[in-house]
């Protein structure tokens, strides 16, 4: 088959982290396709890929090239930021097969107090969201974003400065983790990660930084987060690669749901018997198996992405 796949920062060539994290997760899928034999091509603004063909793009060209790519190939992946990824996602999915998740439930995800919102409707564990006045601990995060990019903890006198595009929501103490995971046949985890999160003061603040993953991470609560996972999905009706952030307090609750593949799949591709580009394919043209066996551990961070660039 014919497989186009495109990030956005790299393909309207952004520099620093989200370039090294970009072209991470889009090397690992392109080398994945290409063990099985399939045709890859790839929008970048500059940086190169050891497996497959570069279409050159930017800023201004990355939609139309997009869209001109996805009409000459048999299906497509697009990764970008959550505000932008229901746009891209509906140019893909009008010109190729998607193998990704639909437009509808990108955007669905990428609102966090809409998706948090449904998700306490149908009592699947997540912070509460709440307003001035609360006194306990609360993190402010941007309505629409990815990774832990402009998430803080910060003192209950600032409540009443929380921007309009921020929601709040209570702190919870505990584990931070991740799943990782396809649905659309049926949901199928495929592994529990333990994300590496820098902590750090900053004045009257707390930040949160996302430094990487260990992948998988075995606990005894391991079934019980994926049992969470599997209910979120059907909550919300997802389809295809999610990554799901999960802090495990006195129990697994749901932070975020990321409809694309997160930067996750770099280790998990270094455990899996198998290629995630199969069980990609297999999700939307044959039968996902019922489970999947991970071999070992591995851990990384986001400087490791430097020996790829």
């Amino acid at each position: 088959m014919k497989i186009l796949l495109a990030e956005y920062a790299m393909g309207v060539g952004i520099k620093g982290t989200l370039l090294l994290e970009g072209k991470a997760m889009l090397s690992t899928l392109a080398d994945s396709f290409y063990r099985l034999g399939h045709e890859v091509t790839y929008l970048t603004a500059e940086s190169k890929l050891k497996n497959g063909t570069a279409i050159i793009s930017d800023e201004e060209t990355f939609e139309n090239v997009l869209e001109n790519a996805a009409k000459n190939n048999d299906a497509g992946l697009v990764i970008g930021p959550d505000e932008l990824l229901g746009d891209l996602t509906d140019i893909l999915e009008k010109n190729t097969i998607n193998l990704g998740c639909p437009a509808e439930f990108v955007r669905l995800c990428a609102d966090k107090l809409v998706c948090t919102q449904i998700l306490d409707s149908k009592f699947i564990a997540t912070p509460k969201i709440v307003s001035e006045g609360f006194n306990g601990k609360y993190v402010m995060k941007p309505r629409f974003g990815c990774a832990s990019e402009g998430v803080r903890m910060t003192i209950p006198e600032r409540m009443n400065t929380v921007e309009e595009e921020y929601i709040a929501t209570e702190y919870i103490e505990g584990e931070h983790l991740s799943v990782s995971m396809i649905c659309g046949q049926r949901a199928l985890p495929l592994s529990l990660n333990k994300q590496l999160i820098d902590i750090k003061k900053d004045n009257d603040d707390t930040i949160f930084d996302y430094k990487g993953n260990q992948v998988p991470y075995k606990t005894d609560y391991e079934e019980e987060v994926f049992l969470v996972a599997k209910k979120t999905v059907e909550a919300l009706g997802c389809s295809g690669y999610i990554g799901i952030d999960i802090i495990y307090g006195d129990k697994p609750y749901v932070i975020d749901v990321n409809p694309r593949p997160t930067t996750a799949i770099f280790g998990l591709v270094q455990t899996l018997k198998g290629e995630i580009a199969e069980l990609m394919l297999m999700n939307v043209f044959g039968k996902l198996p019922d489970s999947v066996i991970l071999e070992g551990e591995f851990s990384f961070t986001k400087n490791d992405f430097e020996d790829i660039v």
